[in-house]
């Protein structure tokens, strides 16, 4: 698929396992652990994502005359919406009822993780020569040669997204809910600037939390043992059919995360009387640590919020990091610390009718959600700055 970029060649390839790591990674960068080439791998050599399961890979990679990798995008053919987390069954509803066929599509996107990232991966040294542009150009002709309906990126980085708008894609916008690290140096400095009520509910929670009989442990690197791992896709597990889902992820997949990104993953475990009960997974990028899964074995109160959000945070101060990404969904994380927060995404619509519908769609949508963050943000914990006494001081109030 040359590109006519100084004899730049796109090709797409139907494995990570095709493309050497290092290459890849150099691409990728460091920032945030998904891109990886160990991360994609274990997803598709565990058999979580495959064509099987409707995650086909595709991924793009654009290479100079003498076969350098200078850039790549993970890509797959989707034949569902499933584990996307940028919800578009309403357009497939539509166009299929229109006598269309929305699946199969390309699917720009990490499987199964709701985390903003980079997806347009281009080598440090050849950034800003158009090689974003490359990538996304290449997509839509993927879709055009291959009779698809659409290409998404998703969870892409706000200027990824704005700048595919302006080559005609679509805008969507999302929200999530982040904690964001004001340079606190301890838990209760992040608490001094909640207002009273919420510092007073937030500190209960934790003490009926550690009043539970449990022992929690946060575990990472060398720390990571297979029993670990046995426990938390046990918990997976039972999370999977509480929510009557499909259980993607495979028991090797956590193998191979402990083997080759054991010092990217940070398992807090909670312990009773010597047994596992409880878990939650993050990955730790740059400076985010990025929230994931959870389960337990019973049903105890107040633990899921320590263990995902409050552990988190502690995690966070101790390390410096400058946020944490607790993933989709749930209002209830903002009354602990976890402001709305925009995502992104991009698409490109193959019908111009359909194409027409759905970006109507979408500029409403984007209205209502940032309403909604704008909302929701003035709602928060956190306390609020009266500058308007006579002596110009400010004051928490």
């Amino acid at each position: 698929m040359p590109d006519g970029r100084d004899g730049v060649t796109i090709r797409a390839i139907r494995g990570i396992g095709a493309i050497p790591a290092a290459a890849w990674d150099i691409c990728a960068g460091d920032d945030n652990p998904f891109c990886a080439h160990a991360f994609l791998s274990a997803m598709e050599d565990s058999r979580s994502a495959t064509p099987a399961n409707g995650w086909a890979a595709r991924h793009l990679l654009a290479e100079s005359p003498e076969g350098r990798l200078l850039a790549a995008a993970p890509l797959y053919v989707k034949s569902h919406s499933y584990g996307e987390y940028v919800f578009d069954w309403s357009w497939a509803e539509a166009w299929n009822k229109a006598g269309g066929q929305y699946y199969p599509k390309l699917q720009c996107a990490i499987p199964f993780t709701p985390a903003t990232g980079r997806r347009l991966l281009v080598h440090p040294e050849y950034r800003h020569q158009g090689l974003e542009e490359a990538l996304a150009d290449a997509m839509v002709r993927l879709t055009d040669q291959a009779g698809l309906s659409s290409a998404h990126v998703t969870f892409s980085t706000q200027a990824e997204a704005e700048a595919l708008a302006q080559r005609g894609w679509l805008l969507r916008m999302g929200e999530q809910y982040h904690w964001a690290n004001d340079g606190y140096g301890s838990f209760d400095d992040f608490l001094a600037a909640l207002s009273s009520r919420k510092r007073k509910s937030i500190r209960k929670e934790r003490e009926r939390a550690a009043a539970l009989n449990v022992r929690i442990h946060t575990l990472t690197g060398g720390d990571l043992k297979p029993a670990h791992w046995d426990a938390f896709h046990r918990f997976y597990l039972d999370t999977i059919d509480k929510k009557w889902a499909n259980a993607y992820l495979t028991r090797d997949f956590f193998t191979r995360l402990g083997e080759t990104m054991a010092d990217k993953v940070v398992l807090i475990l909670a312990e009773q009387d010597g047994r596992w009960v409880a878990g939650a997974l993050n990955l730790l990028g740059k400076d985010t640590l990025y929230g994931r899964n959870w389960g337990s074995d019973g049903d105890f109160r107040y633990l899921h919020f320590e263990m995902c959000y409050y552990r988190a945070i502690d995690f966070a101060i101790a390390h410096g990091l400058k946020r944490v990404e607790a993933g989709a969904q749930g209002e209830h994380k903002i009354s602990r610390g976890y402001m709305p927060a925009a995502t992104w995404s991009a698409h490109w619509i193959a019908d111009p009718s359909f194409r027409r519908a759905v970006a109507r769609f979408l500029d409403d949508e984007r209205i209502r959600v940032a309403e909604n963050i704008r909302t929701l943000a003035d709602a928060g914990p956190f306390r609020q700055i009266d500058c308007s006494s006579d002596d110009e001081t400010c004051h928490y109030r």
